[in-house]
């Protein structure tokens, strides 16, 4: 399994720019979801109102979350729901284990779910003797290969056809392919055992909704249909942050997700569970138990500023939107939520000691808060985040106080100093060009590592200032 850290965000980013096939890859895959998101918004003209309704929902939900998880745990455990509560994810593993072995160690099949891989809960399966089986596609991929997910919505974004035949081959024994539908057939054969033996399902929700007690997952393939009905037992992990209202505020949301995530008008399958089935002769498990997982959300819930970050519906828009996500992929960030989001999301719940490099990984365009479809104000939040890590001060609750970046505060303090002299400006200037003239500009350490791949445009011949009092004579 994948080991990479938010600490060691640079050299992994590093690692990933040198990795042409994997930058191929993620911007193949990212066009092709930005690409297709524009076209499903183009076609709705309330888009903007749809966004502004959604914003306001979930503000909503999260400025009464206290009385909105009473009121979904009431009307859960009425329609028969078992609801139980986990402060950490060591405390929502162990739960989910102790279930799996009260069936007597089971197969355990698992629908897609970002809050299950946030808490590492396959890892606490297997070292307490459980075979847990993905069963989206990608996440499939991914765990065959012993990694994680790159991506929200798209687990094996980093991989080529190539890459996914060649696994296959090794681990399922079938002639090497590049043929989609015979992978997608592969992997079909090999799942569909899981889902006939499984006596425990395990996933996740998009939505949890107060008013009916209600939990909502929508997928593409069919897996999390078949890994909720299918076995005896279903245990659903949802963050505390998933709540809203009213059932009515779905139609908000089923517009907005599947444009902003896939550019779909909806997704294939939308599974509204309110219960385990009633008779011998009803779909469903016999038994369903909901899991509200808290691990650091309390921690952003108290911020007033970091609490817009979980209005967060993980549609991954802002992920293919951003330019520092589309060179280095999700492993870079060494957490499961990787991208715009993920930089103000893991620091709330790990602590900026850890993650303080995270914030700096945008170039603060505004492109994620553009496509967020819950309008999160995302740069600003970012650069909160990066004061708090330049300055060593941890200003949230709980987040704790990084160590100070001192060449950072070094660097901007010689900059504030000739930028206040109109001399000393000129100077700078003048010695800058020289430099670039005869090559000298990169030479530096800091310099050279940031010129690393990049390209650094020219300075201007002559200054604005020389153009302004000269009239742009001789301008070039």
């Amino acid at each position: 399994m994948s080991t990479l850290r938010p600490e060691d965000f640079r050299s992994n980013a590093s690692e990933a720019l040198r990795d042409d096939v994997l930058r191929g890859a993620l911007r193949k895959a990212t066009d092709l979801f930005g690409s297709q998101r524009g076209a499903a918004v183009a076609q709705m003209p309330a888009w903007e109102a749809l966004r502004e309704r959604a914003s306001a929902i979930k503000a909503e939900a999260l400025a009464t979350l206290d009385v909105q998880l009473e009121r979904f745990e009431e009307r859960a455990r009425a329609n028969g729901i078992e609801v139980r509560w986990a402060r950490d994810a060591a405390e929502a593993s162990e739960q989910v284990a102790a279930i799996a072995a009260r069936l007597g160690r089971p197969t355990i099949v698992k629908g897609k779910s970002m809050t299950t891989e946030e808490i590492r809960l396959n890892e606490h399966l297997e070292r307490e003797g459980h075979q847990p089986v993905e069963t989206d596609l990608g996440e499939w991929i991914v765990q065959l290969a012993g990694e994680t997910p790159s991506h929200i919505i798209a687990p094996a974004i980093h991989k080529t056809k190539g890459q996914i035949g060649e696994l296959f081959a090794e681990r399922l024994g079938i002639p090497r392919t590049e043929d989609e539908r015979e992978l997608t057939r592969a992997a079909r054969n090999a799942l569909r055992e899981s889902f006939a033996t499984a006596e425990l399902g395990v996933t996740g929700a998009n939505f949890a909704v107060a008013e009916t007690g209600s939990i909502l997952l929508i997928e593409n393939e069919g897996n999390i249909r078949l890994a909720t009905s299918m076995p005896r037992v279903l245990v659903s992990i949802v963050g505390i942050e998933k709540v809203i209202p009213r059932l009515a505020d779905l139609q908000v949301f089923l517009r907005l997700l599947p444009r902003s995530g896939t550019g779909q008008r909806l997704t294939s399958y939308q599974s509204l569970l309110s219960g385990p089935r009633a008779g011998p002769d009803d779909d469903g498990p016999e038994e369903m138990i909901v899991i509200l997982l808290d691990n650091g959300r309390s921690t952003l819930l108290g911020d007033d500023e970091l609490r817009e970050s979980l209005a967060c519906i993980r549609c991954g828009a802002c992920l293919n939107s951003c330019p520092v996500y589309r060179e280095i992929g999700g492993h870079a960030y060494g957490s499961v939520y990787a991208g715009p989001i993920g930089s103000v999301i893991t620091p709330g719940l790990q602590g900026l000691e850890k993650t303080s490099d995270l914030p700096f990984a945008s170039s603060l365009c505004g492109a994620c808060r553009d496509v967020c479809p819950v309008k999160i104000d995302l740069p600003r939040l970012l650069s909160r985040l990066r004061a708090e890590a330049v300055e060593g001060v941890g200003a949230s609750p709980g987040l704790g106080a990084p160590p100070p970046r001192r060449l950072e505060r070094a660097a901007f303090a010689l900059w504030s100093w000739l930028a206040a002299d109109s001399g000393r400006w000129r100077l700078a200037i003048g010695a800058a060009r020289l430099a670039q003239r005869v090559g000298l500009d990169s030479l530096a350490p800091p310099a050279r590592a940031w010129r690393t791949g990049r390209e650094l445009r020219p300075l201007a011949a002559r200054s604005f200032r020389d153009l302004w009092r000269t009239n742009g004579e001789d301008r070039q």
